[in-house]
């Protein structure tokens, strides 16, 4: 049943990107609420397609690669829905939508929801696992608008202005935009950080020493924000890469014997 919920959801967010895609190179695109809509509605999908699961196997839906796929794809389009509107980013969904199709797709086609016991019932480990998730669903937008900056900046520089320039809110909305994002995950992941000390058991060192990387990765960002909104655009994309590279790792810690 999940997978078909997921099957649906994915369904939402490639109608929104496609009618996005054609809209802007058609040179007609304008915000409306279908791609809002969509979204939404793609949303709601999200999170049945998670509450079947918890409800399934009685436990936070992050027991395997398949859940944390799903799990960082709505925690991108939670992210995007509550921001989005705040930091005047209406654009910003038809770039989120590329990033969850490619998480939904590959949660729906690789074999990775593999059925494994969930651990014991431990509300801190639940809380360390989704927060870390969502706070890098909150460093995924930070890359996508950095690399929204990027492409404006590119765009002003060469004299060359796509259809979608116009839509697009100013490279300082978006300089500020980013940093408040980077802001929000570094909260987010501090604080599941110290849900995972309220565990009582120590992950592996591995596990510490790669979750360390990327909360400095972040916080040296933040502190160096100063050298310009350009840098601090390239450092979100590339960091949000190397986020990635560790993603897997939460699976591991979650799975340990001793837990």
């Amino acid at each position: 049943m999940e997978r078909i919920l997921l099957f649906l959801a994915t369904a939402c967010f490639l109608t929104g990107f496609v009618r996005t895609g054609f809209a802007l190179r058609s040179g007609r695109y304008h915000h409306s609420r279908f791609n809002l809509l969509a979204s939404l509605l793609g949303f709601v999908f999200q999170t049945a397609t998670l509450a079947v699961r918890g409800h399934q196997i009685k436990h936070c839906p992050l027991t395997n690669q398949f859940e944390m796929l799903v799990f960082l794809s709505w925690a991108l389009v939670f992210l995007y829905l509550v921001v989005g509107p705040a930091f005047r980013l209406s654009l910003l969904g038809a770039f989120t939508e590329p990033l969850v199709l490619v998480l939904q797709t590959l949660a729906l086609v690789l074999p990775v929801d593999v059925h494994r016991a969930p651990p014991l019932a431990n509300f801190w480990l639940e809380a360390h696992a989704a927060l870390s998730v969502i706070a890098y669903g909150a460093f995924g937008l930070s890359c996508i608008a950095g690399a929204m900056y990027l492409v404006q900046e590119r765009q002003l520089k060469t004299h060359r202005l796509g259809p979608a320039f116009f839509e697009m809110p100013s490279i300082a909305h978006l300089a500020t935009a980013n940093l408040r994002l980077i802001r929000v995950g570094l909260l987010l992941l501090t604080l599941g950080f110290a849900a995972g000390v309220a565990v009582g058991t120590s992950p592996p060192p591995l596990m510490r020493l790669w979750g360390a990387i990327i909360w400095v990765v972040y916080l040296t960002i933040l502190l160096r924000h100063r050298a310009g909104p350009r840098r601090v655009a390239v450092y979100s994309v590339l960091a949000f890469l190397l986020a990635l590279l560790s993603f897997g790792w939460l699976n591991y810690f979650l799975h340990r014997p001793h837990l």
